[in-house]
């Protein structure tokens, strides 16, 4: 029997670790990139014998695989995808393919906002705690590249919706899903129920193995409410809710997370200020990562200790700097309306709001009574600035439109009086003027590190 051949599309983090496993799993592999190979990673390949091309698709040395990885940025609507699936190929994510080559518990976590914060915080506490755990999915490095040692008996994964969309037979042990907003849309068809689809295949096995499976979700979403009213989803369910008192599951009263967990006879109280996370949304993050926790057999008074260790996510709400008594705020992860509702309640100042970037189907409304309430001045940073600009002229007293990172945090300072808040929530995706967020939320950072060092200076 002939080698069965791997192809893998897309050579980021995510494809080159898939490339690594299949050929430590002894898989023929080639690996191709439409745009060009980061130097890194084709070092990688090259040091690894492993066949690549970059700026193209070649049919001849893809359409003869056995199987597809697709990386996750990659739409499934791309022309040689669409003849994959003609032909009849499998097409699979990263995740789907590594978590075949481990029998360690996966905890998996989804949701429009705040995966990455309760994914990190999860991890942090399970390994503060001695857990044996491993970090991967859509943070840190590739779950796929991590799996050909399989060292962890646990893993703590944040999976997106793109990664879910070609997942089949992945079952995780415990999954969790956050929130769904309408978010990426444009890559749904703009249909918020494709959206919704995507992010339920984390629980699609749950009914086809004998595994402990756990849910964890938030009732009070409208969006996952309406959906588990539609279908049953097997396992044991652990709701959290901001909203309502529960007697399993986990809430948040104005002072104290409280948390039940009825099968293990097990219960928690925290105080909201044992905790370095800040805000009503970060409690549903909390609450997600210390349910995983207790049903994972840690003490409460265990937790209590590592909270004040997790020093939170760059790029989230992150504090940059106070200059004349301007706080300055980079929350560039914010790509979606819901991310930006988050942030701006979470101030009581005034604010000088940096936001634009590329649409993603954007509804603005949610935030309309906020911004009207809160934001001074709107500084909007791209390349088409129209949507914003239309819907919230009436809203703001200046609107002022840059291309220039460096203009948008200028211009917010001369703005700004003692006391207000200049905040980086872009709502928008960043790829008209940065290679991402991180790109985005950095110079920002650069730029206010800048103004900072000129300030110094004429204090000097």
């Amino acid at each position: 029997m002939s080698t069965q051949r791997i192809v893998i599309l897309g050579a980021g983090e995510s494809g080159v670790g898939a490339a690594l496993l299949a050929k430590a799993k002894g898989f023929e592999v080639f690996v191709s990139d439409k745009s060009g190979i980061a130097e890194k990673y084709e070092q990688i390949l090259v040091e690894n014998q492993i066949e690549y091309e970059e700026g193209k698709h070649t049919e001849e040395f893809i359409l003869n695989a056995h199987e597809i990885i697709k990386s996750p940025g990659i739409s499934g609507n791309v022309p040689i995808l669409v003849e994959a699936k003609n032909r009849q190929i499998p097409i699979v994510s990263e995740i789907e393919f590594a978590a075949r080559y481990t029998s360690a518990k996966i905890v998996a976590i989804t949701g429009s906002n705040g995966k990455t914060t309760t994914t990190l915080l999860t991890y942090h506490l399970l390994k503060a705690a001695g857990l044996n755990v491993g970090l991967g999915g859509n943070v840190g490095e590739s779950f796929a590249k991590q799996v050909i040692e399989d060292k962890y008996e646990y893993w703590v994964l944040e999976v997106s919706s793109f990664q879910l969309d070609d997942c089949y037979a992945f079952n995780p042990d415990i999954a969790i899903i956050l929130n769904i907003t309408p978010d990426h849309l444009d890559r749904y068809d703009n249909n918020f129920q494709n959206y919704v689809n995507a992010k339920f295949r984390i629980v699609q096995n749950f009914d086809k193995s004998p595994k402990d499976h756990t849910f964890i979700y938030l009732k009070d979403n409208p969006a996952i409410a309406r959906e588990l009213k539609r279908k049953n989803v097997a396992g044991i369910h652990l709701p959290i809710s901001l909203s309502e008192n529960l007697d399993n599951g986990a809430f948040f009263k104005t002072n104290l997370l409280e948390f039940y967990l009825k099968k293990e006879k097990k219960e928690a109280k925290i105080s909201p200020d044992e905790v370095t996370l800040k805000g009503k949304h970060n409690m549903i993050n909390v609450m997600a990562a210390v349910l995983v926790c207790l049903k994972l057999g840690i003490d409460e008074a265990i937790l209590k200790t590592y909270f004040q260790s997790f020093p939170g996510v760059e790029h989230r709400l992150e504090e940059v700097e106070t200059i004349g008594g301007v706080r300055y705020i980079n929350d560039s992860k914010a790509t979606n309306v819901d991310s930006v509702y988050y942030a701006l309640d979470s101030f009581d100042n005034k604010i000088i709001w940096i936001a634009g970037g590329v649409d993603k189907g954007n509804d603005y409304t949610k935030i309309r009574d906020l911004v009207h309430q809160k934001v001074k001045y709107l500084i909007c940073l791209g390349k088409d600035n129209k949507k914003l600009l239309d819907f919230f002229r009436d809203s703001v007293r200046i609107l002022y439109q840059t291309e220039d990172i460096k203009d948008a945090v200028e211009q917010a300072q001369e703005l700004a009086k003692p006391g207000d808040i200049i905040l980086l929530s872009p709502a928008c995706a960043s790829f008209d003027l940065f290679e991402n967020y991180e790109d985005r939320g950095r110079q920002f950072k650069k730029a206010v590190a800048k103004l900072h060092k000129l300030s110094t200076l004429k204090e000097k």
